[in-house]
């Protein structure tokens, strides 16, 4: 649990409720967000930052623990931008802006995982805990995961298209759950300095409401969009979601829905994710070179039909990225579809 400390709540009396200023920023942990989300944090107190709380944290910003080290101890998927990141941090702590690491349900769940390799179980849990939420949340998402990545390799089309939709739905409920406990716990925190930037992953967009929700009418929340300046002149949008990150939205925002756009969205995502680079790519692949992979893939993949993913799946199911894309390309050129519109900026 984040705590404000002593200082920080004397501050808080003295600010004027008029002057709260929080931003938004919604983005992904890409070595090329690193520079755009800099500028934004510079113009800002505090920085909220979209992780757990970890011991080590502060002695790292402080120069007490080398980088490498702090890195060691954690689960990174993205190494070069972990890293570029505590440089940023530890040059803003320089600087003497306020750094929190504030996510509640993360760090319930890496206690409820500490719990069991202690020999716990979940029966132990109060079923109206925060705790029992957490465990509910992330065993129906866990088990929805594992039963796509099954049916993906041997299951029939259909059969995918509703293990795809299911993983969707659970997700969804737990993203849910994230935003409103996130929530919850930085309210306190934000209303203690003028102006505050929270980090925020690209799907987290009901944290925009639950935090529209709790904080005083005063607070002046703007949702910022990091990479909008580079995706909007080309999808027209503020990000560049793909067909699985719109189906999960739609679940997030509407539980109950159903009809054939759902089934749609997760049969392009099926396609989507075979041609999306997976490796961290950084600038020396060109400039902006997940953002552009995003929106050439998107452009790829929103005029295929129903019957065209159907058609698609069993050739690119089991191949790897370059050989799907290759096919995927093949298929369009046959398909009268217009080319994709080609990233400059």
């Amino acid at each position: 649990m984040t705590v404000v400390t002593k200082q920080h709540s004397r501050k808080s009396r003295s600010v004027d409720k008029e002057m709260n200023r929080v931003t938004l920023v919604f983005s992904s942990h890409r070595p090329e967000t690193v520079h755009l989300a800099s500028r934004a944090m510079r113009c800002h107190d505090a920085i909220f930052l979209e992780e757990p709380p970890t011991p080590q944290f502060h002695p790292m910003l402080k120069g007490d623990i080398a980088i490498e080290d702090y890195l060691l101890e954690r689960d990174i998927e993205f190494p070069e931008f972990s890293y570029r990141t505590c440089e940023l941090f530890r040059d803003l702590k320089k600087e003497g802006k306020a750094l929190y690491q504030v996510e509640p349900f993360l760090d319930v769940l890496g206690g409820i995982h500490d719990f069991f390799a202690e020999g716990g179980t979940f029966r132990d849990f109060d079923p109206h805990s925060t705790q029992f939420q957490v465990y509910q949340a992330e065993k129906r998402a866990t088990g929805t995961l594992l039963n796509y990545y099954q049916t993906v390799l041997k299951g029939s089309f259909e059969a995918t298209i509703e293990a795809v939709k299911q993983f969707a739905r659970a997700d969804a409920a737990r993203i849910a759950l994230r935003d409103k406990m996130r929530a919850r716990a930085l309210k306190p925190l934000l209303l203690s300095f003028p102006s505050a930037y929270v980090e925020a992953g690209y799907i987290h967009y009901a944290l925009w409401r639950e935090l529209k929700k709790r904080l005083p009418a005063p607070v002046h929340l703007k949702p910022v969009f990091l990479m909008a300046p580079v995706v909007k002149p080309l999808l027209g949008k503020h990000q560049a979601l793909g067909p699985g990150d719109i189906l999960t939205l739609l679940y997030v925002f509407h539980p109950n829905i159903q009809g054939e756009r759902l089934d749609l969205l997760a049969a392009r995502s099926l396609v989507y994710v075979k041609l999306l680079e997976k490796e961290e790519m950084t600038e020396e692949d060109g400039r902006y070179p997940h953002t552009r992979n995003e929106v050439e893939t998107i452009q790829k993949v929103e005029g295929l039909s129903f019957d065209d993913c159907r058609t698609l799946f069993p050739k690119i199911r089991l191949v790897k990225t370059k050989k799907a894309r290759s096919i995927v390309e093949a298929f369009l050129s046959t398909s009268n579809q217009p080319p994709p519109v080609e990233l400059v900026v």
